[in-house]
């Protein structure tokens, strides 16, 4: 019996021209908008928005015309593969759809103040959950990276006061080259990751439970620091301007530095991840430690470099935190880590090990930041926040899990 078969499928040229007809519709609905209606003050930037957004689909148009020959020359649509679309850019619809939600809220999140300070915002959490995305890849974690952060934020401010500030943690200490309370903040903490990375490679502790036992040595060190004579636990404060600069400074009075910074860190990252030795390590050990080992992996070698690393990337965040608020106490960095976390499995990092893209690391913290920064923009309480940010990452994870379920499970 013949089975009458339901798929359908168009030539990729057409497929490529339908884009971008559809993307310059919407590229001449922005400008038509941007010039005829712009007096009506309640459209915002929404039409520039609009001009990006078809200029996007233009070029994912344009790409599918030239690249037919390499992808195909038709586009077929059944079920499985819409089903397949849209699980694998979940990630990307559910941020458009929260989005339009709150621009029907309050139209005023339409500008690009709004955007840059969104950006802005994500940077410092992007690269913290950069470092901790390392230890998730080989099916462990770090509990000490929030920890981290506050510790490189105190050991950099305590040295980087004004001569003339009353309460100075170190009242005769001259006046330091700006990269030497920086470098050394960031080298203790790759020190810490060292030790983290010694703990489960050498010892084979869980990386939780090794992880944890850092945190708190590390918050203790710190506190006993934060807890020196003169300072005696107090705020630190005072901070020289050439120090705030490298997080306050705004390119071309709008665009906050941290973005380009969280840009540079972030292709460094992927670079690593994807085009290393180093970084297919990473995946390989994740995917299975053992078969791994027996394939002629270094195991204790890439393990400890993980740890190094990501306590690098952390200690690098706590420097820019510092700057970006112009001050530290010991209690800065607490619970980043478990944000970080949270972003990296939305972001569809596995946890089981040997998945995950930088990517979907940046799509989830700016899920998170996008939450809580439009959560607050329409005066939301913060106990619904954490409710909604709960239900949010449930769903979010379990819809991109379904993705992996047959490598996690068979």
């Amino acid at each position: 019996m013949n089975i009458v078969s339901k798929e359908k499928s168009i030539s990729r040229q057409r497929f490529g021209i339908i884009f971008m007809i559809g993307g310059a519709v919407l590229t001449i609905l922005g400008i038509f908008m941007r010039y005829a209606f712009y007096v009506k003050k309640q459209m915002y930037d929404l039409p520039w928005f609009l001009v990006i957004l078809g200029g996007v689909i233009i070029f994912y148009g344009i790409s599918q015309y030239m690249d037919r020959k390499h992808l195909g020359g038709e586009v077929q649509f059944t079920g499985s593969k819409a089903k397949s679309f849209f699980l694998k850019y979940a990630l990307i619809f559910s941020l458009f759809i929260l989005v339009i939600i709150i621009i029907s809220i309050q139209p005023n999140f339409m500008q690009w103040d709004v955007v840059f300070d969104i950006l802005a915002q994500s940077s410092i959490k992007l690269i913290i959950a950069l470092g901790i995305c390392m230890t998730l890849l080989i099916a462990g974690t770090d509990l000490s990276a929030g920890r981290m952060v506050g510790l490189a934020a105190v050991i950099c401010t305590s040295m980087l006061q004004t001569p003339t500030y009353a309460n100075r943690f170190f009242p005769n200490l001259p006046q330091l080259p700006i990269i030497i309370p920086i470098l050394i903040a960031i080298a203790i903490c790759g020190l810490f990751g060292a030790l983290n990375g010694v703990l489960v490679a050498k010892w084979n502790m869980h990386p939780f439970i090794a992880t944890l036992a850092t945190q708190v040595i590390i918050f203790g060190v710190c506190s006993l620091y934060f807890d020196t004579p003169p300072n005696k636990s107090q705020p630190i404060g005072g901070v020289r301007d050439d120090f705030t600069a490298l997080a306050q400074t705004k390119i071309f009075n709008k665009v906050s530095i941290l973005i380009p910074i969280a840009i540079a860190i972030t292709i460094i990252m992927w670079f690593v991840l994807n085009k290393t030795v180093f970084g297919k390590n990473i995946y390989a050990i994740g995917g299975n430690m053992e078969a791994a080992r027996v394939s002629g992996v270094n195991v204790f070698r890439t393990l400890m470099g993980i740890f190094i690393l990501a306590g690098v990337l952390y200690g690098f965040g706590g420097v820019l935190e510092a700057a970006r608020t112009a001050g530290a106490t010991n209690q800065y960095g607490n619970g980043y880590e478990l944000d970080a976390i949270a972003a990296c499995c939305v972001g569809g990092v596995s946890l089981a090990g040997g998945i995950g893209k930088v990517g979907g690391i940046v799509v989830g913290v700016l899920i998170f930041t996008v939450i809580q920064y439009g959560l607050e923009f329409i005066n939301v309480s913060p106990m619904w926040q954490q409710v909604i940010k709960g239900i949010i990452i449930a769903v979010a994870v379990a819809i991109d899990l379904s993705k992996y379920k047959k490598v996690l499970w068979h």
